[in-house]
């Protein structure tokens, strides 16, 4: 029981964790990138000092190998003015001289692969950084459709209220008119009762109008005329 009560309280946990990180999913990646620029800082001044390093390096065996030369053609001249004194002198301290340039030839290597690692490592990252900052563009994009459409959604309801709206809008403007249908009913109305077969047959030329129309008042019209003219 403790077992399954403990994989649950693990799986909402993890689900809970999920929905915060996509909730402030664009805070972390300005957070991640903010670390990665101090993390790309921190190269670049080791890379720096590697340099500096190495050209303190630099000036120090180009030091040496002047005096190594230098030495060397003064224990030529007290050879050949046979001071071997002087010469084994000379030839102690080139060999001293010797030694250093041997070590500081070595700090030189590899100062320079380090300073090779390193400058490529701050390549890699700064690249990164440029590739996370571009996909921040986009993720910030996404992120505020995705608001707006949560927004757009709120503001219009549920999917079924709004075909609910658009079936009864339909409804409305798909109901017959009530005077076209009041005067379809006048017409049934008079073709179902006698007075009304009466008087299509009246209109039609047999037996007497049961009522007067504009015919008939045109006709009287020209028939007064006519006789006054006469």
């Amino acid at each position: 029981m403790f077992n399954v009560l403990r994989t649950l309280f693990a799986g909402a946990s993890a689900r809970a964790e999920e929905q915060l990180v996509d909730t402030f999913a664009i805070d972390l990646i300005e957070q991640k990138i903010r670390e990665a620029d101090a993390g790309l800082a921190a190269a670049k001044h080791t890379l720096a000092a590697l340099i500096v390093r190495q050209r303190n390096e630099q000036q120090t065996l180009d030091r040496v190998e002047a005096q190594v030369a230098d030495l060397e053609a003064r224990v030529r001249q007290a050879l050949a003015n046979n001071r071997d004194d002087l010469a084994t002198d000379g030839a102690t301290a080139i060999a001293q001289l010797e030694n250093e340039r041997a070590v500081r030839r070595d700090t030189l290597a590899q100062l320079s692969s380090r300073i090779t690692r390193t400058q490529s490592s701050v390549e890699k990252a700064h690249r990164r950084i440029i590739d996370l900052r571009q996909g921040m563009i986009s993720a910030r994009a996404a992120d505020a459709e995705r608001k707006a459409q949560k927004t757009l959604n709120r503001s219009l309801g549920s999917t079924a209220a709004v075909r609910e709206a658009e079936e009864l809008i339909a409804r409305v403007m798909n109901q017959s008119d009530p005077l076209a249908e009041s005067e379809v009913l006048d017409q049934i109305d008079a073709g179902l009762s006698t007075a009304g077969i009466a008087d299509r047959l009246g209109a039609a030329g047999f037996g007497t109008k049961a009522r007067i129309d504009a015919g008939d008042v045109l006709a009287r019209l020209r028939s007064q005329s006519a006789s006054t003219a006469a």
